[in-house]
């Protein structure tokens, strides 16, 4: 497949011009035209992009990419070395952020409500379509330790956990990554645990203060299942070969 045909087809898929982001989505780096081999990962670092030369992939597929709203242009450094690396090897760069995050079915939160066995997701967000965070409720209540291990069991790693009170889990909401924010929105609605990758200081505090558990999970934690499903759908209609790679990252 073609480069361009390639992001034509998965701008289809997430329908990223329906979106404002912090990023350009689809082709941010242009390599060889004719796409055989696909690596995809959570963050275009150099490690991943190592492994992408070693594989001889023709394109990597990300959620990460670059060109971040606010950030330098200057290319130096680590993002010359980077952007070097992809151009030295003829490699294509497509990203994905928000429209990965949102998507109903391929997307982050999607994806982690599947593993997690929430049902009826519905946006959190009133009235808008594209709400990044979303709501949705357990089959049954379950106890703050119980949906903590099961988060733990399914992501690898044990996540910080703040109860908000005394009392069990029927509804949660949640926004995979740097979705902390979010949490003062899900209290307000009266829902009773908050899902997020990353916690800010003030985060506990609000738990605390406005009776709603939170779980941080780890921002690559919860961003891993997007762009591998994204991969996967790719592989299942085109004749590309798609390779998941995970640079495991604490954070």
């Amino acid at each position: 497949m073609n480069n361009f045909e390639l992001e034509n087809f998965i701008n289809q898929v997430l329908r990223p011009e329906k979106i404002r982001d912090y990023c350009p989505n689809g082709l941010q780096i242009e390599g060889k035209p004719l796409i055989n081999k696909i690596v995809t990962g959570v963050t275009a670092t150099q490690a991943l992009i190592d492994v992408a030369v070693a594989k001889q992939a023709d394109a990597i597929l990300v959620h990460h990419g670059f060109f971040w709203k606010g950030e330098s242009p200057i290319l130096k450094g680590m993002k010359r070395s980077r952007i070097k690396s992809l151009l030295a090897h003829d490699i294509n760069l497509l990203a994905y952020h928000l429209p990965l995050d949102i998507h109903p079915e391929l997307g982050n939160n999607a994806q982690l409500g599947s593993m997690l066995g929430i049902d009826k997701m519905v946006g959190l967000e009133a009235n808008n379509p594209t709400s990044v965070a979303v709501r949705g409720e357990f089959n049954g209540a379950k106890k703050l330790s119980e949906i903590a291990q099961l988060v733990e069991d399914k992501l690898g790693r044990k996540p910080l956990v703040e109860s908000g009170g005394d009392f069990e889990v029927k509804t949660v909401a949640w926004c995979t990554g740097g979705g902390q924010s979010y949490i003062e929105l899900a209290a307000e609605q009266g829902i009773d645990l908050f899902i997020s990758g990353e916690v800010s200081e003030q985060t506990i505090h609000v738990a605390r203060e406005m009776g709603i558990h939170f779980i941080a999970a780890g921002h690559h934690a919860t961003e891993r299942y997007g762009v591998k499903a994204l991969g996967e759908y790719i592989a299942a209609h085109t004749h590309i070969d798609v390779e998941f790679i995970d640079i495991d990252n604490p954070a």
